[in-house]
């Protein structure tokens, strides 16, 4: 068989897929259309590419065409930034929804819309207000954050960052009290669930302390802190399982990673990942 032969073969092959498709999606509408399914039509959407799976699945209209134009330019990293950067700039929504939206459509991208991550891993994104007027974004984290891995939970911190400098809100600054239920509560995680790798109580102090974004969560596991309960800015003594993820596995496990993206970005604030690398005893080149 030559070469134009496999190829026919080949296109021949994926046109057969095309058209068993088309009918098994006619007849789960037709089957949808007699009205015994909790929704009318087939909820999975149809789609050609990573762009497309990202546009349905976060229902941003319009970012399917840019991430095409921008996709052979950069890397994944480096267009997730961008994109969220272009969402929060995209206009049409409240400043707070147009926060979410970029960091959802930003995590997105680096799980190539194919994880639940950006959708039940991010519970949701706030802005929140001190009594002196100033503001800050808290990012609420869940247990299925795991699923972007590492360095998905690591950049889902930066790109908030990255957007809420966009949209001239805030930077969060951490009580002492924050700080120490970190430290307890970490340890605790690590006893109910697996953890990759457990920073150590002057890792967690770098980043609680000098990480611009509120790092929050909802409380997944049945155990609670005993030592820093009821504090004002925290909403559950129990333990956060995707916010414990997101400064373990994610801020202090793939230092590394955020290091390069802040110095490629020239993005103030984040030095202490310099400094939180030479504690660990490692660091990137320049």
């Amino acid at each position: 068989m030559g070469s134009g032969d496999a190829s026919l073969a080949i296109r021949s092959y994926f046109e057969g897929i095309e058209r068993e498709l088309d009918r098994a999606y006619a007849s789960a509408r037709a089957a949808r259309s007699r009205g015994f399914d909790p929704a009318p039509d087939v909820e999975v959407k149809r789609t050609r590419d990573m762009a497309d799976r990202v546009e349905r699945l976060l229902e941003v209209e319009g970012v399917a065409r840019e991430i095409r134009e921008l996709a052979g330019k950069m890397n994944r990293e480096e267009l997730s930034i961008e994109i969220a950067k272009s969402t929060a700039r995209m206009g049409g929504f409240e400043v707070e929804d147009a926060l979410e939206k970029s960091v959802r459509v930003g995590l997105a991208i680096l799980t190539e819309g194919i994880l639940v991550a950006p959708i039940e891993g991010i519970a949701k994104v706030r802005i929140r207000h001190e009594p002196d007027g100033s503001n800050y974004v808290a990012v609420y984290f869940a247990g299925p954050i795991r699923s972007a891995g590492g360095t998905g939970q690591a950049m889902s911190v930066l790109l908030a960052d990255i957007v809420r400098r966009e949209l001239g809100i805030g930077a969060y600054k951490a009580t002492q009290k924050e700080i120490e239920r970190w430290k307890e509560e970490i340890p605790l995680y690590k006893q109910a669930q697996h953890l990759q790798y457990s920073p150590t109580n002057d890792e967690i102090d770098l980043i609680i302390v000098n990480c611009p974004i509120c790092i929050d969560g909802e409380g997944t596991e049945d155990v609670e802190i005993s030592g820093f309960r009821d504090l004002p800015r925290i909403e559950t003594n129990r333990v956060r399982g995707g916010a414990c993820l997101i400064i373990a596995e994610g801020l202090s496990q793939k230092a590394a990673k955020i290091q390069k993206h802040v110095k490629k970005l020239k993005i103030d604030g984040w030095e202490f990942i310099d400094q939180l690398l030479k504690k660990k005893g490692s660091s990137i080149s320049e």
